[in-house]
């Protein structure tokens, strides 16, 4: 897996760490506002079905975020559930 990916492309269970938030001022402001910073942790939990948002968790809570939106949120891969 590459160093760096989009967040739509982060597999269910995967963990990762924020590396960047690109995009317009108004769209990284409210990203920020929703948690989304370089540096955070992130889980994805879920992706919906037939290009339905995508469900992660950022230390506590849970974010629905769109895969329009996600494509803007750059992450550094870590590891994976145990199961």
């Amino acid at each position: 897996m590459p160093d760096r990916i989009p967040l739509t492309h982060l597999p269910p269970g995967q963990r990762g760490v924020i590396a960047a938030v690109e995009g317009s001022d108004g769209l990284r402001l409210r990203l920020a506002a929703l948690g989304f910073r370089a540096g955070r942790a992130i889980l994805m939990m879920r992706r919906g079905t037939l290009s339905g948002p995508l469900h992660v968790r950022l230390g506590t809570t849970d974010v629905a975020i769109r895969l329009a939106e996600a494509v803007h949120v750059t992450v550094k891969a870590a590891t994976a559930l145990a199961p």
